[in-house]
């Protein structure tokens, strides 16, 4: 029996948008895993370059490849989650089989050939984990990072089975967790790289604004901006101001994407946040 055999299965989404220079990378070091996933699910979101053909091409050698073509539509960030769900629900409309994870890409991330079983061997020891993701630096990060996490299939189909497609959904997936009796974290030995640098153009307007549609914390908010300030790091100085600038500036609609989470969610998330503030201050003072 291989090493292999006793592990959980998993399946992989990735999205994209006129990758045409960096989607093959990111593919082939998801081919190259040691634990090689059931099915990959593809989005390409209306790319106008060669991105198309990239994937065709790669489809003819990788029959676990599979695409789903939109329109062009323009760029929108909003659009992320919702491929997600479609990623999830043409799985659901194939019968591709069952697995216990499933796990989030980019066209930019590129991994370690044993990053899914490091991930994958470290949740199946710790059932409580819901959400891991390695890392790409030697910053300390308190909650996984979007590309590269690994979520648990057990968990999340309590959740619906589906992201909210809502701003914020990164987080919100993460406050279900804890609010299911789940945990969640970073594994440092478990590492990629991004081809595309971060931060470019980033004036993080969804990382504040997302702060209101899930109705957190002021102080929580304020607490984090003068840690993020005072290190300079991990979004700048200029990201945390950023960051609190559309906190405080931002406009929940009724509706949609930018609508707020229901009340009893985001009661949830402040009360949790009161809890951590709490624990800190007592840690600090010695309460």
């Amino acid at each position: 029996m291989s090493r292999l055999d006793k592990l959980g299965t998993y399946y992989i989404i990735i999205t994209c948008r006129n990758s045409e220079d960096k989607i093959k990378d990111a593919i082939y070091s998801l081919k190259k895993q040691t634990m090689q996933p059931e099915h990959v699910v593809v989005i390409d979101d209306g790319s106008k370059d060669n991105t198309s053909k990239i994937l065709k091409d790669i489809q003819k050698e990788w029959s676990k490849l599979y695409v789903i073509t939109n329109h062009d539509l323009g760029y929108d960030i909003g659009r992320i989650v919702s491929n997600w769900n479609k990623a999830i629900n043409l799985a659901k409309k194939m019968n591709f089989k069952n697995t216990d994870y499933h796990m989030l890409s980019t066209d930019d991330t590129v991994y370690e050939d044993h990053y899914v079983e490091k991930i994958i061997r470290h949740m199946e020891q710790n059932k409580n984990l819901a959400i891991v993701s390695g890392t790409y630096d030697d910053n300390t990060y308190v909650t996984p990072h979007g590309a590269g996490r690994l979520v648990r299939n057990s968990f999340f189909n309590k959740c619906g089975g589906i992201y909210p497609e809502k701003m914020g959904y990164e987080s919100a997936i993460l406050h279900m967790a804890t609010q299911y009796g789940y945990t969640y974290e970073i594994l440092n030995e478990a590492r990629f790289e991004h081809t595309r640098e971060l931060g470019t153009n980033h004036h993080f307007y969804e990382f504040g604004a997302s702060m209101r549609t899930l109705g957190y914390n002021p102080v929580f908010v304020f607490g984090r901006f003068c840690v993020y300030f005072i290190k300079g790091k991990p979004i700048g100085r200029m990201g945390a101001i950023y960051m609190l600038y559309h906190y405080l500036k931002y406009k929940p609609k009724k509706e949609g994407y930018h609508s707020m989470y229901d009340k009893k969610f985001r009661d949830y998330i402040r009360s949790t946040q009161k809890g951590r503030m709490i624990r800190i201050i007592g840690k600090i003072t010695g309460w």
